[in-house]
């Protein structure tokens, strides 16, 4: 589930972006690519697995509140005409009050599962910055920049690239480490995405 790690890129880039002075010359330097980073730190196939097992009866819920919403909309367009002027203006509040929830709810579900991404999400990120971390004492590095795509970095030496071996640190320090702790279906967060239904006539 790729929207687990979306933001991700951003927050290593506090770390690993930086700006090289022109007049820094000799200053040992080296570049990491995120993207890569990412895809391959350990634990983030068992972290997005969690996050969607999850959201599973949440996303669940708000499809089914989407389509009772969506039926009932359907319904008032078709038969608003045979109504009174009273029955359909009652018809029309009850459906924006119906709608109003829904739209609450899917609030109130998305700050949740923003929260559980965040928890699934930032001991994975802190064990890349450490790893990055590592490697540029080790290797006397005073800065280290990320290089992938969108970065201000135009033009590289790809001897310079040490991003396999932050990935080697990486998985080397976290061979052991336990997987993301579950939580009880009961506070579960919901997926991203929910489609919103039509608007009430």
């Amino acid at each position: 589930m790729r929207a687990l790690f979306r933001a991700a890129p951003v927050a290593l880039a506090l770390l690993t972006i930086v700006s090289l002075p022109v007049s820094a010359q000799g200053v040992k330097v080296a570049y990491v690519q995120t993207s890569a980073l990412l895809e391959q730190a350990p634990g983030r196939a068992e972290a997005e697995a969690q996050f969607e097992k999850e959201t599973g009866g949440y996303r669940d819920q708000i499809k089914k509140m989407s389509d009772s919403l969506n039926a009932m909309v359907a319904s008032f367009e078709k038969t608003q005409g045979t109504l009174t002027a009273a029955n359909r203006d009652a018809r029309s509040k009850d459906l924006q009050a119906r709608e109003a929830e829904y739209q609450r709810r899917s609030r109130e579900i998305e700050q949740k599962a923003q929260a559980r991404q965040n928890e699934l999400v930032q001991p994975i990120l802190d064990k890349i910055k450490t790893a990055i971390e590592d490697v540029r004492v080790e290797g006397g590095y005073a800065m280290i920049f990320n290089a992938d795509q969108g970065s201000p970095i135009v033009a590289v030496d790809k001897s310079l690239n040490v991003t396999d071996r932050v990935l080697a640190r990486l998985k080397g320090s976290t061979a052991s480490a336990p997987a993301a702790a579950p939580r009880p279906s009961s506070t579960a967060p919901a997926p991203s995405g929910v489609t919103r239904p039509p608007t009430n006539p």
